[in-house]
């Protein structure tokens, strides 16, 4: 039954494609298939004592691994409180659903549209 059920949906889905003129199709799997990825990050006026609550915050959640940012690790250097911050955010952000209201942290942070990984240290 519930292989019919989706072989269905998939000749749904082919006649609905078929019905749009070329031009249509190339644009509607383009845009598929180009989603904008985001990234968030602490912004670079932000003070020491918030950089920190933002970290302690973000890596106090328990779907967040700040185990990149341990010494050795990838993510540890540069070893400065903006750098942590930013990545321990972003860990944040990433693991919430990419909200923007998960990258808000009292306006201490911005979304970025370029990947600010760097190294061996690879934003999720």
């Amino acid at each position: 039954m519930a292989g019919r059920f989706s072989f269905g949906l998939l000749m749904v889905g082919v006649f609905l494609l078929s019905s749009f003129s070329e031009g249509n199709k190339a644009k509607l799997l383009y845009d598929q298939g180009n989603v904008q990825k985001t990234w968030c990050v602490a912004k670079p006026s932000t003070d020491d004592e918030t950089l920190r609550r933002n970290f302690n915050f973000s890596c106090s959640q328990s779907h967040v691994n700040c185990g990149v940012l341990s010494k050795g690790s990838a993510c540890f250097y540069p070893d400065n409180l903006i750098n942590h911050a930013s990545v321990a955010m972003n860990l944040y952000y990433s693991s919430t659903g990419r909200n923007a209201w998960n990258c808000y942290f009292g306006g201490s942070a911005l979304i970025t549209t370029t990947d600010p990984s760097y190294a061996g240290c690879y934003y999720a």
